[in-house]
């Protein structure tokens, strides 16, 4: 499984940004998906994730309502819509993937064995 995220920048607080994660490898009907974050000096943080065959969602508080996961089945990617973004989203943002999460852990990241290379997402005030 191959994971390649793009899409990150800089943009003004209130602007938005869509990040993408192009998946291939195999198919992902059955994996759970999902878009961490670190900023400097913190851990890794759960942001949002989707179920990819029945496309349920979970969001982090920090972002619900400002975020929408969604997925492209025929080009195997998924898409993080950043909206009215914050100097506090300022992050490396990971897209990740695994199989068989369970909802109860479908937010940590140890949960994902698959991991695409950070994008950078600078927020300015």
């Amino acid at each position: 499984v191959q994971l390649q995220a793009s899409g990150g920048g800089l943009v003004q607080a209130g602007g938005s940004l869509r990040l993408s994660c192009a998946a291939s490898g195999r198919t992902f009907s059955g994996y759970a998906m999902g878009w961490f974050r670190q900023a400097p000096g913190k851990e890794r943080e759960f942001v949002a994730a989707i179920r990819w065959s029945a496309g349920t969602t979970f969001y982090a508080d920090s972002v619900k309502g400002r975020f929408t996961i969604s997925r492209d089945n025929a080009k195997n990617t998924v898409y993080l819509q950043m909206d009215s973004l914050k100097p506090e989203d300022t992050a490396v943002y990971y897209c990740a993937a695994d199989l068989r999460i369970t909802l109860s852990m479908i937010r940590l990241p140890s949960s994902y064995d698959y991991w695409g290379q950070g994008t950078l997402v600078t927020v300015s005030s």
